[in-house]
C-alpha cells in the first residue's frame, strides 16, 4: 500500500454501526470505555493516526557517528533509524520490499547497508535499493526501476536533539505540528546551547494496557497525583502544608491540539524548594534562578539561560516554570526538581513514548536526558532519580503502571465496554492579565480541559484530516 492510500477524509462506520461520534460525546464530554480495548478502533488508529502524527524515535545522540543505527516504531511500524553519511538521519520501514522479510534484526549498531536474510536484497541505510544477489540474473526483475524498490522512507526532522518521523507526505512540519506549544517546551527542553543528552538508550517495558490511559493521563490530569501518588506527600518529596490539594494543583495548565504543558507556581510555600519562606520580592529573577536553578541545571548554567531567553519566560523560569508535558499523541516527559537527603535538590528529568503493540498492550521507552553541559555528578544524580521515580521499578512509575491496565480490562466486560470516561470538570479558559505565553491557558487549580482538548484531537484524526 503506498502512503497515498492513507488519504483518509471521511468519518468511518464501525462494524456495528457505531462511528467516533458516537463513542465520544463532545456535549457531555464522554468517552465510551470501549476504545481501550476494540481491535477494530485500534487498526484505525494505525492508519489514521500513528501513520500520520508526528512521534518521537530516539535522540540523536543515540546515533552519532556514521552508519549508527536502531530500531524504534512508528505505531506498531518498526522503522531503521540511522546517520547516513552525510550526518542526516533517516527513519525507513523495516520491511524488505522484495518478499517482506523483516530487514535488520538487531536493535542497535553500526551498518553502511542492511541486507536481507531471506533472498539478499541489499539496501542503504536511507533505504535506497542496491541490488539483489548474481546481478546477471537481474532477480529484482524489470518491471520496476531500482529507484522504485527501495524502503518505504518516513519524514525525519529533530527538535531538543529528539528525533521525529511521520509517514505523512501532507503532515505540517514538526514545528508547526507542535506549534505554539514550543515556546513553552523550549523551556524545559532547550534551555542551554549545547543543550540535552541522553544518559544511554531508552529503558523498555511492556504495559498490559491500552497505549491511550498513558497518553490521556499524561496530557493533564494532575488531579490523579492527590490520591494514586500519595506516597509523594508522605514520603515529604511534596510538603503537606497548606490545604491539601495545592501541593500539586498550584500553577497553570496550557493546551493546543492536544499538546500539553503543566507549570507549577513556585510561590506556594508548600511546593518543596529552596525559596521557601524566603520574600521572593527581595530578589531579582537571576538571584532567584541562581538559588533555585531549573530542574537539571546548576548555578554555572544561569548566565546561558539568562543570555537565551527574553525577561517573560526568564520570569516564569523562576516562578512559573513547565515541568510536565505531553506532545500529542504519544509522547511525554517531566522536568521536575527532587529533593534529596541532605536538603539538596536535584531533579528527574525524562522523555517517554507509549508505544502501540496492541489494543491492550504497549511499550513503553523512557528516556534520562540531562544537559549536555551537566557535570558527572549530577548526571550520577539525576540518573538514579529518574529511575527511582519512573521506570520499571520507580515508586511513582508503578502507581500509574497497576491502574492502566485496570482500565483496560474494564472495557473488555460486556458492560463494561459501554461505561463512560467522564470528562465533566471544565473550567474554561483561564488567562491571567499580562501572560506573555501562547496556547489555550488554564489557570488555577488543575481540572478536565487539557484531557479533554486530548480526546478532541484524536476525534479530528479518527474522523477525517487533522490539518
Amino acid at each position: 500500500m503506498a502512503i497515498d492510500d492513507l488519504v483518509i477524509t471521511t468519518s468511518p462506520v464501525l462494524n456495528d454501526g457505531k462511528t467516533f461520534d458516537d463513542l465520544i460525546d463532545v456535549a457531555y464530554r464522554e468517552v465510551d470505555l470501549r476504545v481501550l480495548s476494540d481491535p477494530e478502533i485500534y487498526r484505525l488508529e494505525l492508519d489514521r493516526l500513528f501513520a500520520r502524527a508526528w512521534t518521537v524515535l530516539a535522540h540523536e545522540d543515540e546515533i552519532p557517528n556514521p552508519g549508527d543505527f536502531v530500531l524504534r516504531y512508528v505505531g506498531q511500524d518498526e522503522v531503521i533509524v540511522s546517520r547516513n553519511a552525510d550526518g542526516t538521519i533517516s527513519a525507513v520501514l523495516n520491511v524488505c520490499t522484495h518478499r517482506a522479510a523483516k530487514l535488520c534484526r538487531f536493535e542497535a549498531g553500526n551498518a553502511n547497508r542492511f541486507t536481507c536474510a531471506y533472498h539478499g536484497w541489499a539496501f542503504r541505510p536511507d533505504g535506497k535499493f542496491l541490488g539483489s544477489p548474481i546481478p546477471r540474473e537481474k532477480m529484482h526483475g524489470e518491471l520496476r526501476s531500482k529507484d522504485e524498490l527501495g524502503l518505504l522512507q518516513a519524514r525525519v526532522d529533530t527538535s531538543w536533539g529528539m528525533v521525529f518521523a511521520t509517514f505523512d507526505p501532507e503532515a505540517p512540519t514538526l514545528r508547526d505540528y507542535i506549534g505554539p506549544m514550543a515556546w513553552y517546551w523550549d523551556m524545559m527542553f532547550g534551555r542551554t546551547s549545547n543543550g540535552i543528552t541522553v544518559l544511554g538508550a531508552p529503558q523498555r517495558f511492556t504495559i498490559r494496557a491500552n497505549w491511550k490511559c498513558a497518553a490521556e493521563q499524561f496530557a493533564g490530569d494532575i488531579f490523579h497525583t492527590l490520591n494514586l501518588h500519595k506516597s509523594m506527600q508522605e514520603l515529604e518529596l511534596l510538603s503537606t502544608d497548606g490545604p491539601v490539594q495545592e501541593p500539586a494543583m498550584a500553577g497553570l495548565s496550557v493546551s493546543h491540539n492536544g499538546h500539553f504543558v503543566r507549570l507549577f507556581d513556585l510561590a506556594e510555600d508548600h511546593y518543596i524548594n529552596a525559596l521557601k519562606g524566603r520574600n521572593l520580592k527581595d530578589l531579582d529573577t537571576a538571584e532567584r534562578l541562581r538559588l533555585q536553578p531549573p530542574p537539571g541545571m546548576t548555578v554555572d548554567m544561569i548566565d546561558d539561560l539568562v543570555a537565551r531567553f527574553e525577561p517573560a519566560r526568564l520570569e516564569l523560569f523562576a516562578e512559573k516554570p513547565p515541568q510536565v508535558g505531553q506532545l500529542f499523541p504519544n509522547v511525554g516527559a517531566l522536568a521536575m526538581p527532587f529533593p534529596m537527603p541532605d536538603g539538596s535538590v536535584s531533579a528527574f528529568f525524562t522523555w517517554r513514548a507509549w508505544v502501540p503493540k496492541g489494543p491492550e498492550e504497549f511499550e513503553l521507552f523512557s528516556w534520562t536526558v540531562v544537559e549536555r553541559d551537566a557535570p558527572q555528578e549530577l548526571r550520577d544524580q539525576m540518573r538514579l532519580m529518574t529511575a527511582a521515580t519512573f521506570g520499571t521499578s520507580g515508586f511513582v512509575e508503578v502507581d500509574d503502571t497497576d491502574t492502566w491496565p485496570m482500565q483496560t480490562k474494564a472495557s473488555l466486560g460486556a458492560m463494561g465496554r459501554h461505561q463512560k470516561l467522564r470528562y465533566q470538570a471544565i473550567r474554561g479558559e483561564v488567562k491571567p492579565d499580562g501572560w506573555p505565553g501562547p496556547g489555550q491557558v488554564y489557570d488555577g487549580f488543575a481540572r478536565d480541559d487539557t484531557q479533554w482538548e486530548f480526546w478532541l484531537a484524536y476525534l479530528k484524526y479518527m474522523t477525517g484530516r487533522p490539518w
